[in-house]
């Protein structure tokens, strides 16, 4: 006899027709009425794999287990959570997998840090060891989380009217010991919906995907998480109250980011040397692809030789990160001065951003052209040391060698978010100009727009950053006519290579996306717990 179990502490079952008793907690498939649905909220679900929901004929065993793991949906629900799916599951396969996560919080819900797609994976699966979701345990996720959100909705909701406005916001955060700025408030209720006031299904959607539903978490990511995800190459540091920063909450993270980025850094660095390569050696002339790159570095230094330039490209990661973190309060405080106002907008932070990227970059500089050379050197170009390396270096190209490429990478200081943040406003608004009627651009429309300004963002900043490495690497490459200048280089790339050269090197820097965000979202919320800070 065919048995399915009942969920702990359930002893009757009810059908639209009958009511069973079963003292054993197993009822017989036969006995359960075909609408597999009004039981739903009794059964257990189980190791029996969960089918597509109402897709075709399936068995009746089947349909039992599918409704039991998502708890008796109703079919609008369902319907919702289906197409919700569908845009997680980005390569089509049926199941959700880190990458899928990953890109789909990168490129469909950019509000949400894709170093949050790990977390989100082990939320969302049923067993730890797998490695993929399917649309039962998605669905479960998904029910289990919206409560939970419920009950945060309810806290938040002082007046109890069903709308969260500005004011509840920052009252919410104050008592969680996460103070935030009227303007910040206002950020977060306007991503939320447009009307200034948030109802429970907005709250509910907006915050789906955030992996955790404790009320000191969330206020942490409404304060320091709400610019999109531009990943490893950010150039806006972290926001961080007077409180903060007495405490000691800043030099924490600090070390907790820069120990994750050197593990991510060394993790990644045989396809950050592949890139570098391919960048400098490929042309038509030299038609390098991925593979016949790792053949050649292979061939000539062995597999240690794929980790060359790793180590000054790790330990620039520290005053790096001190530089900007120093400087984007002194940028910050004269903004405020200037205005006469502590609120800043979120165009004025990543310009005080990107001017202390600028003092940052301008400072270590040198150290970005000695990580391109060691990457380009060849066996035995680096056995006296790499004081000796730079000295040679200096004495044959002048002072003037260590801030080769320096002008492209000023460009591309402001980060692909500035570009993708300017388009994804402008789209937005052209929108609702050309649709007058609409208030607020609907989903579809919303995620066009971020589709396409993250798009922009990549493709306009990836040129200035191949152009940059051809200037520093420029005495390694074997062509005499090379350009010394970043319009000569663009111009001399175009017309030999046409514009698909600018993009030189792209494949194996998507590659380490995945990997980077994963294994620096692992060692951050490690560290960043031992040394006790608090921040999500």
């Amino acid at each position: 006899m065919a048995t399915v179990e009942l969920a702990p502490g359930v002893q009757t079952f009810e059908t639209p027709k009958n009511k069973i008793l079963k003292e054993d907690h197993k009822i017989d498939v036969n006995e359960i009425s075909t609408h597999a649905k009004h039981v739903t909220p009794l059964l257990k679900p189980s190791s029996t794999k969960h089918s597509s929901l109402v897709q075709g004929s399936i068995p009746k065993e089947t349909a039992i287990a599918t409704h039991a793991a998502i708890y008796g949906l109703t079919p609008e629900k369902e319907k919702r959570l289906r197409e919700l799916y569908d845009r997680l599951d980005m390569d089509n396969d049926g199941t959700i997998d880190i990458r899928d996560l990953t890109m789909a919080l990168k490129h469909e819900m950019p509000h949400i840090p894709s170093r949050m797609a790990p977390l989100l994976m082990q939320k969302m699966a049923a067993d730890s060891s797998n490695s993929s979701v399917d649309f039962g345990d998605f669905a479960k996720y998904v029910i289990d989380h919206e409560e939970r959100l419920e009950k945060v909705f309810s806290d938040l909701d002082q007046n109890k009217d069903g709308y969260i406005d500005v004011q509840e916001i920052q009252i919410y955060c104050d008592t969680q010991g996460v103070p935030i700025s009227d303007q910040r408030a206002a950020d977060i209720v306007q991503q939320m919906a447009q009307t200034g006031n948030v109802n429970l299904q907005e709250f509910q959607d907006y915050m789906l995907l955030y992996p955790s539903s404790d009320p000191k978490e969330i206020a942490q990511f409404w304060r320091h998480n709400l610019i999109f995800d531009i990943g490893e190459d950010s150039q806006l540091p972290e926001d961080f109250t007077q409180e903060e920063i007495q405490s000691g909450v800043w030099w924490r993270h600090l070390v907790a980011g820069a120990v994750a980025g050197c593990m991510s850094r060394t993790s990644t660095a045989p396809l950050d040397r592949i890139k570098v390569y391919l960048q400098v050696h490929a042309s038509r002339q030299n038609p390098l692809n991925l593979f016949s790159a790792i053949r050649l570095l292979y061939a000539e230094g062995g597999i240690r030789s794929f980790w060359r330039g790793n180590g000054i490209n790790v330990v620039k990661i520290a005053p790096e990160s001190a530089i900007k973190f120093m400087a984007y309060e002194q940028f910050k405080r004269w903004i405020q001065e200037y205005k006469g106002s502590n609120e800043l907008t979120i165009y004025e932070r990543l310009f005080a951003g990107s001017c202390a990227g600028v003092m940052s970059q301008t400072t270590i500089y040198p150290m970005e052209v000695l990580k391109t050379r060691l990457a380009l050197r060849r066996t035995g170009q680096l056995d006296r040391g790499l004081i000796y390396f730079a000295h040679k270096l200096y004495r044959r190209e002048g002072l003037i060698v260590f801030y080769k490429g320096y002008v492209p990478n000023l460009f591309g200081i402001i980060p692909y978010a500035g570009i993708d943040l300017a388009v994804y406003e402008t789209m937005k608004n052209l929108y609702l100009k050309r649709n007058p009627e609409k208030k607020e651009p609907g989903t579809l429309a919303l995620l066009a727009c971020g589709t396409i300004s993250s798009t922009c963002g990549q493709l306009a900043s990836y040129p200035l950053a191949l152009v940059r490495t051809r200037l520093q690497a420029r005495e390694w490459i074997a062509d005499p006519n090379q350009p010394d200048t970043m319009v000569g280089q663009f111009r001399y790339i175009i017309r030999n290579e046409g514009f698909t050269g600018l993009y030189r090197g792209l494949v194996p820097n998507f590659m380490k996306v995945i990997p980077a965000v994963g294994i620096s979202y692992v060692v951050y919320e490690n560290v960043r717990r031992h040394l006790g800070a608090t921040m999500s």
